[in-house]
């Protein structure tokens, strides 16, 4: 009876409902707009003179060229239809929602994310620029006094991050595109119970659609009754939405504001190999202890007080209020959120900075390789002009489309002198860069458009750190693990070739 019944809830699901339900109104409307554009000769030609005002406004828009392409394509194929989804899916203009909760929460506290490290400390003038562009355009500012521990496994982070909790005293928060039920929330969610019990301050952020499939009906409740204070964010109605583009994708623990970890990795027991999903899941995460966690704490707050409004002041939160010792430092760190509310492209342009400035290497995690027209210059650019770059990206696909769609983009950088590798244990959810010895970023940033333009985000950009020294080891030891990819491994037959081009035309939906 219980694998009946799993189905049944499967099929009952409240994600399986809400998406039959959105399904429903997305039909009827593309059913009525087409009926209603074969009605008389006259809609029709309304129809087809709005859709040509479509497709020039999609050239208007300072987007990708490529991006653009694909959607002219689609509007000049199936004009009415193209439109409509354009107008629902392709149009990147911030949710005014989301924008009029989040905002004000975000510029009221731009005091709080002011400069204070003097980068004039650093020698390379350029490097200068980009912490000084990631301040000023990110509101995130770049600080010294911080250790950083790199982690080449989600397992491994996952265990000192048990360790930390446990020694928390005054307040832990949480943010996660996914939490899952399992092992690994068992043994967070005990301590965090616990600790609430204590008397400590415990916040927990996690996104809806990320998670709406991995926990059960009224978990948010069941943690607020155990005193752990719970928003979800942009929770999924039953109504077709551009909303719904826009997801929390950061993932970030904050523990008495002094201690801070992010990566790659969600809540969840493939993350950490208690279970196997795509052979062996190899993800990486970074620790913070110092004043580099203050920019984590910073956009925790932002995102918790946008919709839970609990304090004006984030005074009480600063690293030095419960660490009893001084800070030491092993270089610079620099934590960034990169948003869809404003039309800076931070995650993109700071990884291109990594490209645009190596002169050695340029090495790369990756899950998803989905490039728009300017990373894909700055790749090519790079391996042009001598630079090692590499990338590293999954063996054993979780998406077979975005698979396919990922090595649809091989050919063009190999021919460029870009070296590929797939790993062979299984699938890589990492999403890092390090260059030169010097410089690297871990974070939630995938090379796709969702990650680029649509999530919120967050990365730790690295100058100088000990992580750096551990994360080029383990790129090394990857690469062994690795099948690297040639030319004639990127043969397509011309249907093949066909299917391509259309997967990149909707790339924008997957």
């Amino acid at each position: 009876m219980k694998p009946v019944k799993g189905i049944v809830g499967k099929i009952f699901s409240r994600f399986v409902i809400m998406v039959v339900l959105i399904l429903i109104q997305t039909g009827w409307i593309a059913l009525a707009v087409l009926k209603l554009g074969q009605y008389t000769q006259y809609t029709q030609i309304a129809f087809n003179v709005l859709s040509v005002l479509m497709a020039l406004f999609v050239v208007y828009r300072d987007d990708n060229p490529a991006y653009k392409l694909g959607w002219i394509l689609l509007i000049v194929l199936v004009p009415i239809l193209g439109s409509t989804m354009y107008l629902f899916f392709g149009n990147k203009r911030p949710s005014r929602s989301l924008s009029r909760m989040i905002d004000p929460v975000t510029c009221a506290h731009e005091e709080d994310a002011r400069q204070e490290y003097d980068l004039g400390e650093i020698s390379s003038d350029r490097l200068i620029h980009t912490l000084q562009y990631i301040s000023d355009y990110g509101r995130y500012p770049a600080w010294s006094e911080t250790k950083t521990k790199y982690y080449d496994l989600a397992d491994k982070a996952f265990q000192d991050m048990l360790f930390d909790l446990a020694r928390a005293e005054h307040y832990i928060f949480m943010e996660y595109f996914i939490v899952a039920e399992g092992y690994m929330w068992d043994r967070i969610y005990d301590i965090l119970r616990k600790k609430a019990e204590k008397g400590v301050d415990v916040r927990l952020i996690y996104d809806d659609i990320g998670s709406i499939d991995r926990v059960p009906f009224g978990f948010a409740d069941r943690c607020e009754r155990d005193g752990i204070k719970t928003v979800v964010f942009n929770p999924l109605k039953p109504l077709l939405s551009l909303v719904y583009n826009n997801r929390d994708h950061r993932k970030i623990v904050v523990i008495d504001g002094y201690i801070g970890y992010s990566g790659g990795y969600n809540i969840g027991d493939e993350y950490i190999n208690r279970v196997s999903r795509f052979g062996h899941w190899k993800d990486t995460g970074i620790r913070l202890e110092g004043r580099g966690v203050w920019n984590y704490t910073l956009m925790f707050l932002n995102m918790w007080n946008a919709f839970r409004k609990t304090e004006s002041d984030y005074a009480p939160y600063r690293p030095d209020v419960y660490n009893k010792g001084p800070f030491y430092s092993d270089g610079i760190v620099q934590p960034f959120s990169d948003s869809p509310l404003d039309w800076e492209n931070l995650g993109e342009n700071v990884y291109m900075e990594l490209l645009n400035q190596a002169q050695d290497y340029v090495y790369i995690y990756t899950p998803y390789l989905i490039l728009d027209n300017e990373m894909k210059t700055a790749m090519t650019l790079a391996a042009k002009r001598g630079v090692d770059v590499r990338l590293v990206t999954p063996g054993i696909p979780d998406k077979h489309l975005i698979y396919r769609l990922t090595r649809s983009y091989y050919r063009p950088l190999i021919n460029a002198g870009v070296k590929i590798y797939e790993y062979i244990p299984g699938f890589i959810h990492a999403k890092s860069f390090i260059a030169d010895d010097r410089i690297g970023v871990v974070g939630t940033i995938n090379l796709d458009y969702r990650s680029l333009f649509l999530h919120f985000e967050c990365g730790t950009l690295m100058v100088g750190c000990a992580a750096l020294r551990d994360l080029k080891e383990d790129c090394e030891r990857t690469f062994a693990r690795s099948r690297e990819i040639t030319e004639k491994d990127c043969y397509h037959t011309f249907i093949g070739l066909l299917f391509d081009s259309v997967l990149r035309v909707i790339s924008p939906l997957l």
